[in-house]
């Protein structure tokens, strides 16, 4: 994955759903990629905040607290994909459940920008947070194995979501794909802060993460999803 994919906005309009045995197949392969999401969100989740408190690394906890966010689109995914598994949904419901599982995302990560910038300010002006480099050097293995694992996760999604027509899949693939650039950002600042002994990048460097989630946040909200 070398590139951001480019936007394209898509108007809010009744998803068609043509019921078939090969939908029944791609709803059972959305499923077991929502499961091995689940699994990976709540082990790097879990490990990117006991390092982030360990080390005082502001990037490391917006890691962890983004994975987290990915965790509850996950569920949220999950829910509405076994519905339809089920044999309860119709066009009606698939899209009703689509919309809301968009919006929850949306402001959650709405409520991560608050965190970061909260915590920025904290770490800048109020004590001078110093990262402990020698507990955050975990944290570049992280985000190695994020920036690997996370686009061929994403690929996976997009395919079964064209096949699928839906929103939800590909803003969940998207959420994976923003996690690889995260990963990116997440590797830099800290390698950056063990090397060059800048106690204040840390906090900076969580700063790159805004623009990301405000993007991710506004798309998910207005119904729209970026596509490869």
């Amino acid at each position: 994955m070398t590139g951001m994919p480019e936007t394209e906005q898509l108007p809010r309009r009744s998803v068609r759903i043509t019921f078939s045995p090969e939908r029944s197949a791609d709803i059972s392969v959305a499923l077991w990629l929502t499961y091995i999401t689940i699994g990976w969100m709540t082990i790097e989740g879990a490990a990117s905040l006991l390092l982030g408190w360990a080390s005082k690394s502001l990037l490391l906890e917006a890691f962890g607290i983004d994975s987290v966010v990915e965790l509850f689109s996950a569920g949220v995914l999950l829910w509405r994909l076994k519905v339809e598994a089920r044999g309860r949904a119709d066009e009606v419901r698939v899209e009703a459940v689509e919309r809301r599982a968009a919006c929850w995302v949306g402001y959650s990560l709405y409520a991560l920008v608050v965190y970061v910038l909260f915590n920025s300010a904290y770490g800048l002006f109020v004590i001078g947070r110093v990262t402990d480099t020698h507990e955050s050097a975990w944290g570049i293995v992280i985000g190695v194995i994020a920036k690997v694992g996370m686009p061929i996760l994403a690929g996976y999604k997009l395919r079964v979501a064209a096949r699928l027509n839906s929103r939800a899949l590909r803003a969940d693939a998207m959420e994976a794909i923003t996690c690889g650039y995260l990963s990116i950002v997440l590797m830099v600042g800290l390698a950056a802060t063990a090397l060059l002994g800048w106690w204040w990048l840390d906090s900076v460097a969580a700063l790159a993460l805004i623009p990301f989630l405000i993007k991710e946040a506004r798309a998910a909200i207005r119904g729209e999803c970026d596509c490869c």
